[in-house]
């Protein structure tokens, strides 16, 4: 499969690359004087996406945000919203990886003939499995999530269930052939326990794919400089995952890798996308990436950061609404030539 950093190679004679590998184009705007850039009408017309109606039942608010109450508030502390603005920057996050992907909803070398059964664990909206499940016509899948938020009408070997996935799985032993986990960062306590549920209800001979981001926006070429917003966010949301046993930070350092393996799986494979923040790369694919996450994180910004800074550590709301201004801003600026980090792991479990 292609990387998405090695697509502007063929280009970098000609433009100028930054240390990331991704070349910057240098007909990219330079910043307005207070550094702060709306999306502009070129931009919003290849991100148009349509947005999953959510089924609203009686779920938590906060500051006008909705939340699950699966198991009631005591019960699992998910930090994300789950109302229609969150759904909608799920469906545009949903793109925005495809295309990282190359269109791919998997690296695992599945071989389709023998696919039949599959789990989406934390399948949000859906999106993923009902593509995948279109996609693999001959296998059943299933979507697992807190909240009923998923659409009615989808492909007839899918279905989804409510449950809280950080408890003992109700799946039998070597139920799956693939099991799917995706963007599930700080939504675990123990994610070693997680990956035994996997690797116990995973047949022989069946793979286990978790992909997830850093809390971090990072640029190679020091166009940001080292007292960015993004700095004390990445902090912010660290502290944040101490205080309540569910860390941020997945795939940083490979702990995901290092978690997998103390679960059982062997040969864990790993890549790690760069996926830019904004229309500064020169290459066309890149730039559509770059938007795509600029217009998803910018809609989210308030829903990854309000529950964290307000219920888990006690900003008052105003001061959160400050600082969310601040952390647009650093999304806007032309000047950052930034990306998220995205990493994917995946392992079979042995033959027996």
């Amino acid at each position: 499969m292609a990387d998405p950093t090695e697509a502007a190679s063929t280009e970098r004679a000609v433009q100028t690359p930054s240390q990331s590998g991704i070349a910057v184009d240098p007909d990219f705007s330079q910043p307005d004087d207070d550094g702060d850039s709306a999306l502009g009408d070129d931009e919003s017309n290849i991100l148009s996406t349509a947005s999953i109606t959510s089924t609203i039942l009686q779920y938590r608010k906060l500051h006008g945000r909705t939340y699950h109450n699966f198991g009631g508030a005591d019960k699992a502390e998910y930090w994300a919203p789950n109302d229609e603005i969150a759904n909608e920057q799920l469906d545009i996050n949903h793109h925005l990886l495809s295309l990282s992907l190359d269109n791919k909803l998997y690296l695992a070398p599945l071989e389709k003939e023998k696919v039949k059964a599959v789990l989406d664990v934390g399948t949000g909206t859906g999106i993923w499995a009902i593509d995948f499940a279109d996609e693999f016509p001959d296998a059943q899948v299933t979507g697992v999530d807190l909240s009923p938020i998923q659409p009615s009408w989808v492909p007839p070997n899918l279905t989804f269930e409510l449950d809280d996935i950080s408890s003992t799985w109700i799946y039998a032993d070597n139920t799956f052939d693939y099991i799917h986990i995706r963007y599930m960062t700080g939504s675990i306590k123990d994610w070693v326990a997680i990956y035994r549920e996997a690797y116990r209800c995973l047949k022989p001979g069946g793979w286990i794919e978790h992909m997830d981001c850093s809390a971090g926006v990072y640029a190679d070429d020091g166009s940001m400089p080292p007292d960015n917003i993004f700095v004390d966010w990445m902090e912010n949301f660290c502290k944040a995952g101490l205080k309540i046993g569910q860390t941020f930070e997945v795939i940083d350092n490979d702990n995901y890798i290092r978690w997998l393996e103390e679960a059982g799986f062997k040969n864990v494979n790993k890549k790690t996308l760069k996926v830019p923040i904004g229309g500064w790369p020169a290459n066309k694919k890149l730039k559509e990436i770059g938007l795509t996450n600029q217009l998803s994180l910018s809609l989210g910004i308030e829903g990854f950061g309000l529950y964290i800074l307000t219920s888990v550590l006690g900003w008052p709301y105003e001061e959160v609404q400050v600082f969310l201004a601040s952390v647009r801003a650093g999304l806007k600026n032309k000047a950052y030539h930034g990306y998220c980090r995205w990493g994917v792991a995946w392992s079979q479990k042995p033959l027996e």
